[in-house]
């Protein structure tokens, strides 16, 4: 007779078993990890430092991860993006989608949200406020002011938040913890953005072990601030370069007394002063939300395609005529590739998916 006998279920790790080697490491330890199941972390940006992020984060076993982002994975991704692979590229799957089913299957007790949106003023309050810290992983200081401004307004009712500061470009990696009311806050440290041109990993290039020292420092950080070890937070903006070896330190210990932050306690990004509708959005795009409606996909796509080749999932729609591309998110929502003129970007929008 043939056996029928079933093979013995799979066992589920203790948390013991899973984090034996993290438990062993003794600032940690197993309350350590306890308080990293408890803990909840925003990661705003879903590309090269936020993947890296978010994968240590979830693997590290971080209970609750929030993950935003507005882009969608294409090829030029994979190089650097480690969470990310040619299926994903293939679909043009959203990040914080594709992120958020890459990291299920590498820890599915966690639980991980995927937010498919831009983080703006009118939304950073319900996207935001589950977290009792936000890492950086985005491409624009724009956004980095406002998450500056939440942060810094917030820690007068949640001393517990705090958030960090990570860029990275070529060879060079960059991260700074904000710790309110202790710390200096970013616009202590930068009062106005960048003026003049400023490169990006569109114009200079990245190095993906560039990306990857960012991310590691910047959830070494977050372990120690998830964990209660604040007095092992470093206090400088620490910058690096890896390919002509220049580290350097910027004291960050205390606020500046006339920030107009954390001192005054101005939050002008946070309360959408002059925020552009329409803004450059790096490789060759123009990044249009002016408005928040619903999209019908199957219906946007009928109206489409006598126009232009339309490709299309439950989560984004795809548009290409002649050399622009037009990449529709299902709150109306889009990417304009193909130029950055914005007249342009305005006008395609207004043509083919209508005001």
């Amino acid at each position: 007779m043939p056996n029928t006998t079933l093979p013995p279920a799979p066992t589920i790790p203790t948390i013991e078993d899973r984090y034996s080697r993290q438990i062993l490491f003794a600032p940690l330890g197993a309350s350590g990890q306890q308080q990293l199941a408890a803990s909840t972390v925003a990661i705003v940006g879903c590309g090269a430092t936020g993947a890296a992020a978010s994968a240590m984060l979830a693997r590290a076993g971080v209970g609750n991860l929030i993950l935003i982002d507005r882009d969608y994975v294409e090829w030029s991704n994979l190089q650097r993006q480690l969470l990310f692979d040619e299926s994903d590229a293939e679909a043009a799957l959203p990040k914080a989608e594709a992120a958020r089913r890459k990291l299920a299957q590498q820890n599915s007790t966690a639980t991980i949200t995927a937010h498919i949106d831009d983080l703006v003023p009118g939304n950073i309050e319900s996207l935001l406020a589950p977290a009792q810290l936000i890492l950086d992983a985005t491409d624009n200081f724009e956004t980095r002011y406002l998450i500056n401004d939440y942060a810094v307004r917030e820690s007068k009712a949640h001393p517990t938040k705090a958030w960090i500061y990570a860029a990275a470009i070529g060879a060079y990696a960059v991260t700074m913890n904000i710790l309110p009311g202790e710390t200096a806050c970013l616009a202590c440290i930068f009062p106005a953005p960048p003026t003049g041109p400023v490169e990006t990993c569109d114009t200079a290039g990245i190095l993906n072990s560039a990306v990857n020292l960012a991310a590691s420092i910047e959830v070494t950080e977050a372990m120690k601030f998830l964990t209660g070890n604040h007095a092992a937070m470093r206090r400088t903006l620490l910058s690096h370069d890896l390919w002509s070896n220049q580290h350097s330190e910027v004291n960050a210990a205390h606020p500046r007394p006339n920030c107009t932050v954390c001192g005054q306690r101005e939050f002008t990004h946070l309360s959408g002063e002059s925020r552009p509708h329409i803004t450059l959005c790096g490789r060759n795009s123009v990044q249009i939300h002016e408005d928040s409606r619903p999209i019908d996909f199957p219906a946007m796509a009928a109206r489409l395609r006598p126009h232009g080749r339309v490709a299309y999932n439950e989560l984004l729609l795809r548009f290409w005529h002649g050399e622009h591309q037009i990449t529709l998110f299902a709150d109306g929502r889009a990417l304009i590739q193909g130029t950055t003129d914005i007249t342009l970007a305005r006008t395609l929008y207004a043509r083919y998916i209508g005001c």
